[in-house]
């Protein structure tokens, strides 16, 4: 007779198996399968077990004080990120964060909120205060009176969060916080989130921004400090989950009416912080998106190789809810239409003001002084890029063309004449869609008497086109070929597609 725990198989007389010929086939016991994993997945998600919540309170409560040893630690830590953001060190900048006590008080405040300990948050809240205070101080003096200040990438990545940064700050303070409940911290994650949340460099570039001063510094400090804030509150509130998920005893006074006024503080307080949490999120979500939505509309614009787009890094007005658009050739009002049709398919951007800005067409000279700028950077630069070798090469083609065609037309003896060759080339280069073009005197009677002359260009467009906007370029196109060439009558015929 089997114990228990030696027959994996427990059956009752009518479960009992059937045996035929050979094979016995037990049946499957799916609910003792399913339990199983419910206890494997308890097990390997489980934090509990592990938790010492006594010696985890003191650990942190040890950490928040900002005195001798530890003051000159943040300090020093404040000029070695200072000096790696000016020397675009990222090294330096990972080796400050290590070394820097930044964490103490942010974790401190989320602990003290989740325990309804008033006395450790206004102990912290002191301490964060003289450690922003301390820091912003140091970096500002240092880039104030440093000879050497250049606007680094290091620095300038920290003037512009985004959703990620929101991200790393919760997932950041998740891990350190569960690290620091567990038996025996483990040093590797406190170290690896010291890095990914980088409280450190911003409040470096704060004090950049405002030794720098104008509206750009101002900007610099601001931007950065937003960053700041938002690690601090999502540390603080990962904190403040973890510890209440692990039920973290409360503190308790002897004082029932104390106990409760406490108590109340403690929940406003926590609340406090989760609403700008929620707000802070939200806004940097749709700050994020709508950058998005941004560079796709761009790159879209971007591909077209017959428009040359400039960007600017202030094309983009979220505030105004603006979009500015800067080309270097004329923008045909249709294709601006078109534009502004397409910026309608994002939907964080449609709302948004579009403005497109175009230079006039490039004429003989204009092509000249281009070439002229292209050699002279290439004269200035030890490695030619291919891309502007192919563009000079097309400005050289283009200026013989027109210079030879405009001394042919002075030369001409019948002012009837139209120089088809220029005709043609500027209306390509007026109008990109443009695929044949074609002009001729056509003899024409009306009542099959008298004969006149009639000017006829004939046109065949990009067929991606619409009708309705080959319409509208026809219509400019034909202001235009009365206007170039003196014409009070015209006939624009357009070529059918085959």
């Amino acid at each position: 007779m089997s114990t228990e725990g030696e027959n994996k198989f427990n059956f009752s007389e009518e479960e009992e198996p059937k045996v035929t010929g050979e094979t016995t086939t037990p049946p499957t016991d799916v609910k003792g399968l399913w339990q199983g994993f419910k206890v494997f997945l308890y097990e390997l998600l489980d934090i509990r077990q592990d938790v010492d919540k006594d010696q985890t309170i003191q650990d942190i409560i040890k950490d928040i004080p900002f005195k001798g040893a530890t003051a000159w630690i943040l300090v020093c830590s404040i000029f070695v990120a200072s000096i790696g953001l000016n020397a675009n060190s990222t090294a330096v900048v990972i080796g400050a964060m290590l070394i820097s006590p930044l964490m103490g008080p942010i974790l401190g405040m989320g602990m003290s909120i989740a325990i309804n300990d008033i006395y450790t948050l206004r102990k912290s809240l002191i301490n964060f205060g003289v450690m922003v205070f301390l820091s912003v101080l140091t970096a500002f003096l240092f880039f104030k009176f440093f000879p050497l200040q250049t606007d680094s990438s290091e620095l300038l990545a920290r003037t512009k969060p985004d959703i990620r940064d929101v991200l790393i700050a919760f997932f950041g303070g998740l891990a350190l916080i569960i690290a620091r409940t567990k038996k025996g911290t483990i040093a590797s994650v406190i170290f690896g989130v010291a890095i990914a949340t980088a409280l450190m460099p911003p409040l470096c570039t704060v004090g950049f921004g405002l030794a720098k001063g104008g509206a750009q510094g101002l900007k610099y400090a601001g931007g950065a400090m937003y960053l700041f804030i938002i690690n601090t509150i999502f540390i603080g509130l990962a904190t403040f989950l973890v510890l209440k998920v692990l039920r973290f005893p409360m503190l308790k006074y002897a004082n029932s009416a104390k106990r409760k006024r406490i108590s109340q503080l403690a929940s406003v307080v926590a609340l406090a912080v989760m609403i700008p949490a929620v707000w802070t999120f939200w806004n940097v979500l749709q700050s994020s998106n709508t950058e998005r939505d941004y560079n796709l509309f761009v790159e879209k614009i971007e591909k077209n190789p017959k428009v040359w787009l400039q960007r600017r890094k202030e094309d983009l007005d979220i505030t105004n809810k603006k979009i500015f658009l800067h080309f270097n050739g004329e923008v045909s009002p249709v294709l601006e239409a078109q534009y502004k049709s397409d910026l309608k398919n994002y939907e964080n951007i449609k709302d948004f003001e579009l403005e497109v800005f175009g230079n006039e067409n490039r004429s003989v000279d204009k092509i000249s002084e281009a070439l002229e700028r292209a050699y002279k950077d290439l004269d200035q630069k030890e490695l030619v890029i291919q891309g502007l070798e192919n563009q000079i090469t097309e400005l050289k083609q283009e200026v013989l063309v027109l210079k030879n065609q405009l001394g042919s037309k002075a030369t001409q003896e019948s002012e009837d004449y139209v120089a088809f060759s220029i005709v043609a080339k500027n209306a390509k280069i007026k109008y990109a869609d443009l695929r044949q073009f074609g002009f001729a005197k056509m003899l024409n009677s009306n009542d099959f008497i008298k004969v006149d002359t009639i000017p006829v260009a004939a046109v065949k467009w990009n067929p991606q086109l619409s009708d309705s906007i080959q319409t509208l370029r026809e219509q400019e196109l034909h202001a235009w070929l009365r206007k170039e060439l003196n014409l009070d009558t015209l006939i624009i015929e357009r070529i059918e597609k085959k």
